[in-house]
């Protein structure tokens, strides 16, 4: 048998290093994962001004920023028995404890390159975030001297929420001459115990699956009991779509039966709430999926279907044509 498993402790099952078992053989995995290792890159053609536009109009509706706080502790000093009791403070008695808000701009010494930060953390030109600066109502604006790193915190945010909605309607995937390798399945370096963090699986391409994720553990068992499943892998980390808004990697790279289900060569993303599924065009993970789709459909001519479920029923649903 090609597939190994090094065990440092037969007691404690120490998985060592995982190797690829006969299922990373069969011809039918072989054809999924030369459906699915091209590379692509995207374009996007949106109005930058419109962009700008909604930013400023989200920035002035959605942007809070939390007031400053601090706290008041007071106490007494009865005796001092030692240089040792003072040194750590035990010579005090704390008496009383308040929470108290500055309302007054933040002054500090610490220079905060506002359109800076932005600009890293959107990847917007410097002229399009002082366009947005300049854009939204002076008591927005106002947020930054009260809260400095909050301001760029949630501001960022809400740009990037902007950015995506965008993305998605106007992002266009394009096949590269690169694809991936095989080797990023056969030189990981996966390690993990069973019984812990590892579920022992026959239908892998790999004789165990390791994560800490239970959804995941739950999801491979349905997988590898599943009549209709031919091969699966979980895709590893260095298998990824780039997005506008982040590298996306997918979860698992799935063959079913031929005679059992409508669509056999699947990729399904795994979610641990429905709701987080429903297209919200603010929410980043939700444009990565739908850029993941586009990249799909584009590298396998709408062969492979891509969807994110909740739980293996879903995913059934999907491949049964009733999603």
């Amino acid at each position: 048998k090609a597939a190994t498993l090094l065990v440092e402790n037969s007691r404690a099952e120490n998985i060592k290093k995982l190797e690829v078992n006969e299922n990373f053989k069969k011809k039918k995995f072989q054809e999924l994962w030369n459906k699915i290792n091209k590379k692509t890159a995207y374009y996007v053609d949106f109005d930058t001004e419109e962009l700008i536009r909604n930013c400023i109009v989200a920035l002035d509706q959605d942007l809070r920023v939390s007031d400053i706080t601090y706290q008041v502790k007071t106490g007494e000093m009865e005796s001092i028995s030692s240089k040792a009791e003072l040194e750590r403070g035990e010579a005090f008695k704390l008496k009383e404890t308040a929470m108290d808000k500055d309302y007054t701009p933040v002054t500090t010494t610490i220079k905060y390159d506002l359109v800076g930060k932005l600009v890293d953390e959107t990847q917007l030109t410097r002229k399009a975030i002082v366009k947005i600066l300049k854009g939204i109502r002076p008591k927005t604006f106002y947020l930054f001297r009260k809260n400095p790193e909050e301001f760029i915190l949630k501001a960022s945010r809400i740009i990037n929420e902007q950015k995506a909605t965008m993305i998605i309607q106007h992002i266009t995937y394009s096949l590269t001459d690169e694809a991936y390798d095989t080797n990023i399945f056969t030189e990981n370096t996966l390690k993990g115990s069973l019984g812990k963090d590892s579920i022992a699986v026959k239908k892998h391409i790999y004789d165990y699956v390791v994560t800490d994720s239970e959804k995941k553990k739950e999801f491979a068992k349905e997988l590898d009991s599943s009549s209709e499943v031919c091969v699966y892998a979980e895709l590893p980390r260095g298998f990824f779509i780039p997005t506008p808004v982040g590298n996306y990697n997918p979860d698992w790279a799935i063959v079913f039966n031929e005679d059992k289900v409508k669509h056999i060569y699947f990729v399904a993303e795994t979610k641990g709430k429905l709701e987080s599924l429903h297209f919200d065009t603010r929410g980043l993970e939700e444009a990565k999926i739908h850029c993941a789709k586009k990249h799909f459909a584009k590298i396998s001519n709408s062969t492979v279907k891509y969807e994110a479920v909740d739980s293996y029923e879903k995913l059934m649903d999907e491949v049964m044509g009733q999603g």
